[in-house]
């Protein structure tokens, strides 16, 4: 951010209450992430309150990191804070969208309002690659388009520019009239109108005209020809058409063909034209259009290392929320910064540099043309940035910890909204246990246990203590329940504070002497209770000798009483799942007249949580759920698959008719047959069950049956009448084939396929 605002200027602005005004320091920048504060000085800190984090709860760490200004919406002890300022205002999130507002006001350059169901994002990075070496753009960074995201968009807005293109997204009602009021955009671009988010709207019609909306004082609006608009609409918004045959001049020099790049594409060129590029600009640009992953991809490195690999461009403001998020990521590694400098970013170092350092990393090694890198970093977050011309894929493929070209996607911004689904059924105070045990359901214990310990999990659940060991030593400081916790994890759990489940006499026994012997009282434990699954867990009778060793052992005490449902997915009776949660009631309700103390009491899963929400008791545990796999066809509609397996061609060949393929030559070519070979087998998770036909995979969205037997490290997929090469991509799991389809298959379910995802399997996150 380029700000430069005084103190009374924000008390104008905001029309907060002074509770304190003892700093007078220009606001340069705001900030509401802790994680993303290098430096405090000049910073105006707002206390956001969300759904899973409450900013109020960092206040004291933001003044450690040299914060003296805040806007506040809770009463809190500020007599602690010296030195500092205080405004008290009833919405911290108003509060920073007007500042904003009042922000955009000052320019006078065209803000183009880019929204839709799906591909603002890509529109507005493609856009930005038409008109960068014309005009002086702006542009939200990543996928910046909610309501906290478009404020600090319009944040970014300063007086060396031509243009600005913002994007706004909606989810829920009402929303974007207050986006539209704060963007005031001056040219509209609407992407598409589909299904996304339409479960929060009273039907199709008043969800289109929400979005209609965000044009409603726009010059001209550009809008794909898919979108039925009356004429009505279409003069409110001042709509212009857009159709594909725009693009017939430059179709055939385009480096995508694909249906959703056509269909942006369209809009793009459409807009270009109405700025007056010239035809011969827009071949120029046509030709090196950047396919655009959109999001930074993190995986594990070499030497320790985790990569950050954000080398679609250098551009000076994107840096910065580049340096952010690995700031935000870094906790206590080391930070690089790896800069690819190609001409035109040579002649930027210098602002580069000035950015980078505002943010202290360890260090910065800025390299040139296929300059390699000559030493030796470990245990780092590495930051890989530059254009492509730089060609900087070719220094982050180097760190990757495996040259393995089969590789699990995990999805984390999926992950985000499977949570918040989720969240939205349960009270305000009902807490959320989610369970990582088998390595997070194999998407990998580090990445995901530290994404949702800052998403504002109130618990995490392991199978076994050397799991929960395992995050303890990661820096994860949650509390974490052990469900089958065994008598030789026992030290483990007391040395690393761990809360073990206790099932049995006979195990409370032993943990019991394993506490005396470490002179441990008070040790919070969880009872696992029986109410019908008949597995591990005290019987109900067992109540009262239950209740007599609490009272005459002071060594435990009741964390938790939880039990576990047995049949919560079936759709056609609840009658068993009912007896169950008025079993457990009943437990826990003679058990509360036997101690005197309260306990935490959670019976609920991931299938539990939507359909008996009346029975969330204290806490709901949700598992397989967040990754976006239900029973449940209300839930399946608004989750999002987090995981996607995907991998590429290892090499193609030519079957004559009646040679065979495989092991034990189960496949014999009755005709002529092209065939690929994929790199993953059985000892990467994909079944052997899926040999000669049963599985399949998906090649540019066209199905491919597995021929021949599944091998331990390859597979034979038939091509036949697909253009397709070695480094052709494959999607194993994704959006043409998903989990539960993929399990069906396998005649499983999606907790064994992930599972047994084998750790050689590379896994990349994404974010952003």
């Amino acid at each position: 951010m380029k700000l430069n605002y005084t103190y009374n200027d924000i008390q104008d602005i905001t029309k907060g209450k002074v509770l304190v005004h003892e700093c007078n320091s220009t606001i340069l920048s705001i900030a509401f992430d802790t994680r993303k504060i290098a430096d405090g000085n000049s910073v105006l800190f707002f206390a956001l309150t969300g759904e899973f984090r409450n900013g109020h709860a960092f206040i004291e760490e933001a003044y450690k990191k040299g914060v003296r200004q805040f806007v506040i919406s809770e009463s809190i002890d500020i007599s602690t804070f010296e030195n500092s300022t205080f405004i008290q205002v009833e919405n911290t999130l108003w509060t920073l969208q007007e500042i904003a507002k009042n922000h955009r006001q000052k320019f006078k350059y065209p803000i183009v309002g880019i929204t839709g169901s799906v591909g603002k994002t890509m529109v507005k990075e493609w856009i930005y690659h038409f008109l960068f070496s014309k005009f002086r753009v702006i542009r939200s960074p990543k996928s910046f388009n909610s309501q906290l995201g478009v404020a600090l968009s319009l944040l970014e807005l300063h007086e060396n520019a031509d243009i600005a293109l913002i994007e706004m997204g909606i989810s829920k009602p009402h929303e974007m009239k207050r986006l539209e009021e704060i963007v005031n955009p001056t040219y509209g671009i609407f992407t598409s109108f589909g299904s996304a988010h339409k479960e929060n709207f009273q039907n199709a019609e008043k969800h289109l005209d929400e979005k209609l909306g965000a044009f409603k004082g726009c010059k001209s609006t550009f809008y794909h020809s898919s979108i039925e608009l009356n004429s009505n609409q279409i003069e409110k918004i001042h709509g212009i058409e857009v159709h594909e045959s725009n693009l017939n001049d430059i179709k055939s020099i385009l480096p995508f063909q694909d249906k959703i790049s056509i269909h942006n594409l369209s809009l793009v060129v459409a807009f270009a034209k109405f700025l007056n590029l010239a035809n011969d600009e827009l071949k120029a640009k046509a030709k090196t259009l950047p396919h655009l992953a959109m999001r930074m991809e993190v995986f594990e490195g070499i030497n320790g290392n985790t990569i950050i690999n954000d080398t679609y461009n250098l551009d000076i403001d994107a840096l910065n929320y580049s340096l952010e998020y690995q700031l935000t990521l870094a906790e206590e590694l080391k930070r690089v910064v790896i800069i690819g400098l190609d001409e035109e970013a040579d002649n930027k170092k210098e602002a580069i540099t000035k950015i980078i350092d505002s943010f202290k990393p360890e260090k910065t090694i800025y390299l040139k043309g296929n300059e390699p890198i000559t030493e030796e970093i470990k245990n780092s977050i590495i930051l890989i940035k530059g254009s492509r011309k730089a060609d900087m894929q070719k220094i982050a493929s180097q760190f990757r910890l495996k040259k393995h070209k089969t590789f699990l996607e995990v999805d984390l911004n999926a992950l985000r909204n499977n949570l918040s689904v989720f969240k939205s059924y349960l009270k305000p105070e009902t807490l959320l246990l989610a369970m990582v045990k088998a390595s997070s359901y194999g998407s990998g214990t580090e990445r995901v246990a530290g994404f949702l310990e800052k998403q504002g999990i109130n618990y995490l659940g392991v199978a076994y203590a050397d799991e929960g060991v395992e995050l303890r030593k990661l820096g994860i400081q949650l509390p974490i329940l052990v469900m089958n916790a065994e008598e030789e994890g026992f030290e483990d759990c007391i040395k690393y504070n761990l809360e073990p489940a206790i099932y049995s006499f006979e195990q409370l026994d032993e943990f019991i002497k394993e506490l005396i012997f470490a002179g441990k009282m008070d040790y919070p434990i969880h009872l696992k209770v029986d109410t019908g699954m008949r597995r591990l867990g005290f019987e109900p009778s067992d109540l009262i000798q239950i209740s007599e060793v609490l009272q005459a052992q002071p060594e435990v005490r009741i964390k938790s009483v939880y039990s576990h449902l047995a049949d919560s997915d079936n759709f056609e009776s609840e009658a068993f799942t009912l007896h169950q949660i008025n079993t457990f009631y009943t437990f826990c309700d003679k058990l509360s007249q036997q101690i005197n103390y309260p306990f935490i009491k959670h019976i609920l899963n991931s299938e539990a949580i939507a359909r008996f929400k009346d029975y969330q008791f204290d806490m709901v545990r949700l598992g397989i759920g967040m990754y976006g796999y239900t029973s449940n066809s209300e839930l399946k509609s608004i989750l999002q698959p987090v995981i996607f397996w995907k991998s590429e061609i290892s090499q193609v060949k030519e079957i004559k008719k009646g040679e065979t393929v495989g092991y034990n030559r189960t496949f014999r070519a009755e005709k002529d047959t092209k065939i690929a070979i994929i790199p993953v087998g059985y000892a990467d998770g994909f079944k052997r069950s899926l040999s000669n036909g049963i599985g399949s995979v998906y090649i540019d969205n066209h199905f491919c049956p597995v021929i021949g037997r599944v091998c331990m490290d390859m597979l034979m997929i038939d091509v036949t009448n697909l253009d397709v090469k070695a480094g052709s991509k494959v999607e194993i799991i994704g959006l043409n084939k998903t989990m539960e389809e993929f399990a069906n298959q396998a005649k499983t379910i999606p907790y064994e396929i992930m599972t047994s995802i084998s750790k050689r399997v590379h896994r990349v996150y994404l974010e952003g």
